[in-house]
């Protein structure tokens, strides 16, 4: 890769701030402005890079259930089920156009916010969208072009959060994408850029272009423990925080699981959603269903003893780690909810005993950085 020209301004800029850590040989920091994470309360985190800045619920709605295979989502009831969450505080929703009518259900709730909550109420509310495009040439028009969509699904004229996937980096076309997404920022059609499922490499290429993002969404649960790997020696460098998903992968860290068989047919839960589908195939590569069986148990050893669920102990501990920002738990709008497991988690606080407990049995599976690669690989190897 070419050395990369940077400007007198930006090595000033990186050089006032005394609180750059640039001891780490594996990263340099080549002009890179660093963002900032401020936890203003145990349920809120204020992502912040330059002059850009959001506040986000630390756990935060997914959305991904919207997009079928997780029952019929039926809209007024979907719409009903956001206001409480919102409701109860829990006002951070993760979306993406590809999720289905999600951007649609944004849209229609937050018009019933603007209706139906006072002004100060609205302010807190955040959604996050994301933007996955096709390999095609990544020109203004086009960026631009989709953004609009987004913006019009959503009803807001302005994105809280655009946050950016792309699928192939053989093909260099996401770094003019995330120009003309800069760009759109400074127009105020985007409050903020992120990233998801970037690796560690491209996250520093990203930054090294002098793209402001704030955070990258990645899948980060007490199996899936790779962000805390190269990401995030990075994101200690340049403050980038983590927004994590699978935290309780699809409900698979549950009590539901608990003491099953799934070797045996019929006789466990069935897993009848893509999540679990999914995530049961994470377990299969970090050690397979009795050693899970045991991290199951320890979680609800420790959940037990704080009187909360298992998922409760899984978000807490991840949202514990390093550059965590917010850590998601899939929303089935109208179908079940996680209101009380969710707002749980504020009030929790782990001890050293709870968190070596939990810490030995995680380190007994592999290491699924070596058998799947960094942060966002298992979208990009066959």
């Amino acid at each position: 890769m070419a050395a990369l020209v940077i400007s007198n301004f930006a090595l000033n800029s990186l050089k006032a701030r005394s609180n750059v850590r640039a001891s780490s040989p594996r990263f340099a920091s080549k002009g890179i402005i660093r963002s900032e994470l401020v936890v203003k309360e145990s349920r809120v985190a204020e992502v912040k890079n330059g002059r850009d800045s959001l506040e986000i619920c630390r756990v935060v709605n997914g959305m991904w259930q919207t997009s079928g295979g997780w029952g019929k989502i039926e809209r007024d009831v979907a719409v009903d089920a956001m206001l409480r969450y919102a409701d109860a505080g829990l006002n951070t929703f993760d979306l993406a156009d590809i999720y289905g009518p999600a951007e649609d259900l944004y849209g229609i709730f937050i018009n019933r916010v603007r209706r139906e909550r006072p002004p100060e109420f609205l302010e807190q509310v955040k959604g996050l969208t994301k933007w996955v495009p096709p390999p095609v040439k990544m020109t203004s028009s086009f960026v631009r072009d989709s953004i609009n969509v987004s913006r019009k699904r959503m009803d807001v004229a302005s994105l809280d959060m655009l946050q950016f996937h792309w699928w192939d980096y053989a093909n260099p076309g996401y770094l003019d994408a995330l120009k003309h997404l800069t760009d759109l920022k400074e127009e105020g059609k985007i409050k903020t850029v992120a990233l998801t499922n970037f690796d560690t490499d491209r996250l520093q290429i990203i930054l090294e272009n002098g793209i402001p993002v704030v955070s990258n969404q990645v899948q980060h649960s007490v199996v899936d423990m790779r962000p805390q790997q190269r990401m995030a020696e990075l994101c200690q460098l340049t403050g980038v925080k983590l927004i994590t998903y699978g935290t309780v992968m699809g409900g698979l860290l549950s009590e539901k699981f608990l003491d099953t068989n799934l070797s045996i047919p019929f006789a466990g839960p069935p897993l009848n959603t893509p999540s679990l589908q999914k995530y049961k195939r994470m377990v299969d590569a970090w050690g397979g269903w009795g050693l899970f069986q045991g991290l199951l148990r320890t979680l609800k050893e420790v959940a037990t003893k704080h009187g909360v669920s298992i998922p409760t102990i899984a978000v807490k501990y991840i949202l514990d780690q390093p550059c965590v920002a917010g850590s998601m738990i899939g929303v089935r709008l109208g179908l079940s909810g996680h209101i009380q497991d969710a707002n749980a988690v504020f009030s929790l606080i782990l001890d050293e005993d709870d968190v070596n407990k939990i810490q030995e049995v995680s380190r007994k599976g592999k290491d699924l950085q070596r058998i799947i690669g960094d942060c966002g690989d298992e979208y990009r190897r066959a």
